[in-house]
């Protein structure tokens, strides 16, 4: 089981600017995701790939990097990590 608890909104935040400063794609590529399918993480008119961002930040606060198939990015897993930590996560727009 993933230790959660280690994740704050400082590591989510400084995720969501290593994406903001990457890019989308240089993005997925250093840190092992690939963009959402069904939700995303709404913060300052900008949105981001729940489960690509809550990953990074699991790295920057543990050292340990998690492949896409360590935890489950809908309702049950990164939405409601990111929920908890007091973000904005919605159905992705289509």
């Amino acid at each position: 089981m993933i230790a959660w608890d280690r994740v704050t909104r400082v590591h989510v935040l400084h995720a969501m600017e290593a994406y903001d400063r990457l890019g989308p794609e240089r993005f997925f590529a250093e840190h092992g995701f690939a963009p959402t399918t069904t939700y995303e993480l709404a913060w300052e008119d900008c949105l981001y790939p729940p489960k690509a961002i809550l990953g990074t930040a699991y790295e920057l606060a543990t050292g340990t990097r998690l492949a896409s198939g360590d935890f489950e990015g809908g309702k049950s897993g990164a939405v409601k990590v990111l929920s908890v930590l007091g973000f904005s996560v919605q159905p992705k727009r289509r």
